[in-house]
């Protein structure tokens, strides 16, 4: 755990869902999963609903929802307790959720039997932080949606080689990333001092209560497209740069294409897998 500093606020986390009585409780209490909201009017369905209407968005946009998306696989790297799972389970044939805790992990499985359709979920744990524990062309689809940035550089370009890996050739990935932004200056630095305060015996269970001190923990890296062409970019094609209409990014030599409904500080990459 020493040497993986970034863990500590994640692990936290994780050990506050799994004290709570059920997935109910974790988006009422904790304010992290929830718009940084907390209160008795929250439930898991409104939580959910959430994430099944920003799946179809995304998948419609990136040309993923396609007819044959019932016979598919797809790899959700960053799960949480299950926001978008539930209706990524509907959507494919198998998810595989992955993520570096396991108490998330089983709040996650909580959400889809509930809300998803359980017989289509596997789930997965990060123990490494980098290491997607699953053989080579195993998946059609991999997708991560605010969790990259919450890794440590090196762990982010680690679980984006992951995604092209496990994926078939012709299969798709849409990945997201937070780029660089004037705020980072003091950002970045405080976000390093709170995952060392969440060292602190105690104090990290009641921070990650609190959704303004986790996101904090969890600014751990921003990549810009030209990192990932450098990394991944020989091993996919057709790859396309999403961003905020209303904030240019240099592509590195993808297309570059807009959506209204990507937050500004964010981008994506979509491409095909060679």
């Amino acid at each position: 755990m020493a040497r993986r500093s970034q863990f500590v606020p994640w692990k936290a986390a994780g050990r506050v869902s799994e004290r709570q009585t059920d997935a109910d409780d974790v988006v009422r209490t904790t304010g992290w999963v929830f718009n940084n909201e907390t209160g008795q009017q929250l439930t898991l369905a409104s939580f959910v609903a959430t994430g099944d209407e920003e799946v179809g968005s995304y998948l419609h946009t990136f040309g993923l929802d396609g007819d044959d998306a019932a016979g598919k696989d797809l790899v959700e790297i960053g799960s949480g307790i299950g926001r978008m799972t539930c209706a990524f389970t509907k959507r494919f044939r198998c998810v595989t959720a992955c993520d570096l805790d396991a108490g998330f992990l089983e709040r996650c499985r909580e959400s889809v039997a509930r809300f998803g359709r359980p017989k289509s979920l596997r789930t997965l744990e990060v123990a490494d932080g980098r290491t997607i524990r699953l053989p080579d062309n195993s998946a059609d689809v991999a997708f991560s949606f605010i969790t990259l940035q919450h890794c440590r550089r090196d762990h982010a370009l680690a679980l984006t080689t992951e995604a092209v890996r496990v994926v078939r050739s012709g299969g798709r990935i849409a990945l997201n990333y937070r780029r660089r932004s004037p705020i980072d200056a003091v950002l970045v630095p405080v976000g390093s001092v709170v995952r060392t305060v969440f060292k602190i015996p105690g104090i990290g269970t009641t921070m990650s209560r609190h959704r303004s001190m986790t996101r904090l923990a969890w600014q751990a890296n921003r990549l810009a497209p030209h990192d990932l062409v450098v990394a991944v970019g020989r091993a996919l094609r057709d790859v396309e740069v999403w961003h905020n209409p209303h904030r240019a990014i240099d592509g590195a030599g993808a297309t570059t294409r807009t959506m209204a409904g990507v937050n500004p500080s964010h981008w994506w990459l979509v491409a095909t897998v060679a």
